[in-house]
């Protein structure tokens, strides 16, 4: 393994090492992408804390969005985080 990627895999992971990082990532997994307001829904964190921790899986590169008019869809893109969501809760997989 070349350093490159060792970093890449070290972002992702921590990255993830948030609870509401990877709840949001499980919850887009298993819902196939949503939107902040239903994530916010979800984990009961104001809408600017869910909004800060996707501008940090997005610039991490395992999310992207779709806008729609207003509203942007948000989905997880990474295969390896996929993988490693599914590893982490296998009784869950989607």
């Amino acid at each position: 393994m070349d350093i490159k990627s060792l970093e890449k895999t070290a972002e992702i992971l921590k990255a993830l090492g948030h609870p509401a990082r990877l709840c949001i990532v499980k919850g887009l997994l298993e819902h196939g992408g949503c939107n902040v307001s239903y994530m916010q829904n979800c984990i009961g964190l104001p809408q600017s804390t869910v909004s800060q921790h996707i501008s940090k899986l997005k610039a991490a590169g395992i999310i992207e969005g779709v806008r729609s008019g207003l509203e942007i869809t948000y989905k997880v893109v990474d295969e390896d985080v996929i993988k490693i969501i599914n590893a982490l809760f296998p009784s869950e997989k989607k």
